[in-house]
């Protein structure tokens, strides 16, 4: 019999033989590469503990979507001229339930950044807890400057070839960059139409008034708080008196500032792409929510209305402002190796994730050097999956919940999902490391099912 050490070796073996055959068989697609690296180096314990997962070809299979569907998206702009974009779909694993995940609507969305995103929702919702495989979608289709029709008539074409591939209990997308309860809305109107049937469980992220459940908007910010609490509760801390940074200024950032507020922090800086409001009095919910949410300005207009702000117009300036506790919010690899050396030296002790894989591994390999507390992605913002799951088993029973009642559930979840990663990381070998918690519960999870389920 091997012994643990040996068992080690030819488990790192193995996994070093699946990434390189990951970077041949998917040249160029550099952010499915990290997201494929960063999981697949967390689980050297879990083969060494687990050779029949090698056996039956676990990771061969996972790291292959189900299915990838591309697709051309023509639609007509207001002055009557065609205009082409490319649209994604990616169902990557049915595990344990109908694909679920996003739909992005992005400029830089391409394969690699579909299926990314798609392997990484996977884990994610594998740790809920609720019944939902990984998937993801998107066009390379920007909306900024589009008017409501050109946004409608792209809807309208990207959701009729679409819809060929979702359902209520075989894939349901919802809202991620760029696409919003309008845009979510105008998929459901055009997807009601193709199919002529009024399924409201295909889709997630509606308005409430047709099968939306409240709490969605504020479901992954929301969550991203309720899990950092939970982290520093564990470390004698609280948010109460910290500073903190939130980068972005859309949804996700927005609700984990309104909850960090609740929760005693001060904000003192957020950002969108075209720069950083630095507010040291701490920043002002409600002059970000009417900029972002009511007027659809620029960030940079808060000075206006708060002249002893200071505006930064380099948005990755962000992490250079000294914070207790960093919220990466706006979009992947958004810290790099230099940022997060930056935010160790001006005194960060915690960091959590609210976008999807914002940190690079160099990055990530800089917290854990100088033991700073960090909540991954995958785990950090699962509320937002998580609520949306919610909102399929209400479609389901015809019945809507109070915001009260989806919040307590989503705080209960995001606990739960704490305890998870670090029960997890604890038995193999990771005391206090939520990235490798995260990684091996889920994976996990799905590997069970799969192997449950014969080799399909």
């Amino acid at each position: 019999m091997l012994t643990l050490d040996r068992a080690a070796q030819t488990a790192q073996s193995y996994i070093h033989r699946v990434l390189e055959d990951v970077e041949k068989r998917n040249p160029g697609e550099a952010e499915f590469q990290q997201a494929v690296k960063e999981i697949l180096e967390s689980l050297v314990p879990v083969f060494a503990k687990h050779p029949e997962y090698e056996k039956l070809g676990i990771l061969e299979r996972l790291i292959e979507p189900e299915r990838l569907v591309v697709f051309r998206v023509p639609w007509v702009d207001d002055e009557g001229k065609v205009q082409v974009n490319r649209g994604f779909r990616v169902q990557f694993n049915s595990a344990i339930g109908p694909y679920k995940g996003g739909i992005r609507f992005h400029p830089s969305v391409n394969a690699s950044i579909i299926k990314f995103l798609g392997f990484e929702q996977i884990f994610k919702n594998a740790l809920t807890g609720l019944p939902i495989g990984g998937g993801k979608g998107g066009s390379d289709f920007d909306p900024k400057g589009k008017s409501d029709g050109e946004i409608m008539r792209f809807v309208q074409s990207f959701t009729s070839e679409l819809s060929r591939y979702i359902g209520p209990d075989q894939d349901v997308p919802a809202g991620d960059i760029g696409v919003g309860a309008r845009e979510i809305g105008y998929m459901f109107g055009q997807y009601k139409k193709m199919r002529g049937a009024y399924e409201a469980g295909v889709l997630t992220g509606k308005s409430p008034g047709f099968g939306g459940s409240l709490a969605r908007k504020e479901a992954t910010g929301y969550g991203l708080v309720y899990f950092m609490e939970e982290m520093l509760k564990a470390h004698g801390l609280q948010f109460e008196g910290m500073s903190v940074v939130v980068s972005g200024s859309g949804n996700v950032s927005i609700y984990a500032m309104e909850k960090v507020l609740e929760l005693g922090g001060k904000v003192v800086a957020c950002s969108d792409s075209s720069g950083v409001i630095y507010d040291p009095q701490g920043i002002s919910l409600e002059t970000v929510k009417q900029l972002k949410e009511v007027d659809n300005q620029r960030i940079g207009a808060y000075i206006n209305t708060h002249p002893h702000a200071e505006l930064i117009e380099d948005c990755e300036q962000i992490w250079s402002v000294p914070c207790d506790i960093a919220l990466p919010c706006a979009t992947q690899n958004e810290i790099s190796e230099t940022q997060a050396q930056q935010l160790v030296a001006n005194g960060v002790i915690a960091v959590g994730e609210g976008a999807n894989m914002p940190s690079t591994l160099e990055a990530v390999k800089v917290f854990e050097q100088h033991d700073i507390l960090f909540a991954p992605a995958k785990a950090a913002n699962a509320g937002g999956v998580g609520v949306s799951a919610l909102e399929m088993a209400q479609n389901s029973a015809r019945l809507s919940w109070t915001f009260e009642e989806v919040d307590g559930q989503l705080k209960q979840m995001m606990q739960s999902i704490y305890r998870q990663c670090t029960e997890t990381a604890e038995e193999y070998g990771h005391s206090g490391n939520l990235m490798a918690g995260a990684n091996i519960a889920g994976f996990r999870k799905v590997a069970d099912a799969m192997i449950a389920q014969g080799v399909i």
